[in-house]
């Protein structure tokens, strides 16, 4: 007997279930008072003086103000302890929020090329974190090492990214190479021998695709780069045939519905694409971009498949295992997180006064 109504069970169920989330900028989690800390401890002066200054600075009012707040991230982020603590920090909200593995993009070229933190010390203090994490927390973290289209050398920077993650090992935490940066003007094949490369030292690969492009640069990133996952990809579905080869060769999206308001790729909530590109029948998940730029969590994301999307309770359930499946992890990890959150939600559901069985 239900004790509560169906928009409270599901409101709850959504906070308290266990989630996996697979586009997620290290760089765009910093929390606004970690900011300032940092900028005081380098002695770097900041457009913003206090916790509600950096929030409204974080406002996004256009691309290039948005690579500016990015930059000014990075210019913050100077030693390995820094990324240590960033990584527990993100790690912290993450348990908050019964995260149990994210797979986190991270930016090495601005940090390496341009500040002179070695790759491997960077790496480095974010694995410290993570082992924090793991231990303190419970939550699993992999890394995505993004190539930058719009760098300065281009397609010569994403070579030296995939030069630098060719001599990790598996313990290391990097399992993807990815693409970023402005799609505008920077097709994918341009980056088609880093790729390559990259596949040919066992990692898997990504790429932002169709957020502020139209189809053809998700199809050049299929084709081209033959990425195993899209990040955003909503132009996707101004094309028919692209959203049937998507769902036909299990590719997934991993799309960002607050991410694309507040940048405006879309108009308002409700004019997302999520619902037509999952009825399609494509692989959708559903991330948070840059929590702390965009004043999201995970658990906000889910609440909008709910508050716009009109999705109900089994629609939450099958999106949070499309993350699982189209996660990086390997297939025993696939298959033991999906057994472990079937196996949450029935308690789960008596918990919260409405039974249900699992699915």
């Amino acid at each position: 007997m239900l004790t509560k109504e169906p928009n409270e069970i599901i409101e709850q169920f959504i906070a308290a279930m266990p989630k996996v989330e697979l586009h997620l900028h290290l760089e765009g989690s910093v929390r606004p008072t970690t900011l300032l800390e940092l900028a005081r401890k380098h002695a770097i002066t900041l457009p913003a003086t206090n916790e509600r200054e950096v929030i409204d600075y974080f406002q996004f009012r256009d691309f290039s103000h948005f690579i500016e707040i990015y930059m000014a991230i990075c210019e913050c982020l100077r030693t390995p302890e820094d990324f240590a603590r960033i990584v527990e920090e993100l790690g912290e909200q993450a348990a908050a929020q019964n995260i149990r593995y994210l797979e986190v993009h991270f930016n090495p070229e601005p940090h390496v090329r341009k500040r002179g933190l070695s790759f491997t010390a960077m790496l480095d203090g974010m694995n410290r974190g993570r082992m924090v994490v793991r231990h303190r927390f419970g939550v699993e973290m992999r890394w995505i090492a993004d190539g930058v289209r719009d760098a300065e050398s281009g397609p010569i920077s994403v070579m030296i990214t995939v030069d630098w993650l060719t001599g990790l090992t598996f313990a290391d935490g990097v399992v993807a190479l990815g693409l970023g940066g402005d799609e505008i003007g920077h097709p994918p094949a341009q980056f088609a021998a880093a790729f390559a490369k990259a596949r040919a030292a066992g990692l898997h690969t990504v790429a932002h695709a169709g957020e502020t492009t139209g189809p053809e640069t998700i199809w050049s990133s299929l084709r081209d780069l033959q990425v195993e996952r899209i990040g955003h990809g909503v132009r996707a579905v101004d094309d028919p045939l692209l959203l049937a080869h998507l769902a036909e060769a299990g590719i997934p999206l991993e799309m960002c519905p607050t991410s694309n308001v507040r940048t405006r790729v879309v108009d308002q909530p409700t004019a997302h694409p999520f619902r037509r590109i999952d009825k399609a029948g494509v692989c959708v998940t559903v991330n948070t971009d840059d929590p702390a730029l965009f004043g999201c969590t995970l658990t906000d994301e889910y609440r909008v498949l709910t508050r716009d999307f009109g999705y109900q309770l089994d629609d939450i359930k099958r999106i949070s295992i499309n993350a699982v499946e189209a996660s990086f992890l390997v297939p025993e990890q696939k298959r033991s997180t999906i057994a472990e959150f079937r196996e949450s939600w029935t308690p789960l559901l008596d918990d919260l006064g409405a039974g249900s069985p699992a699915q």
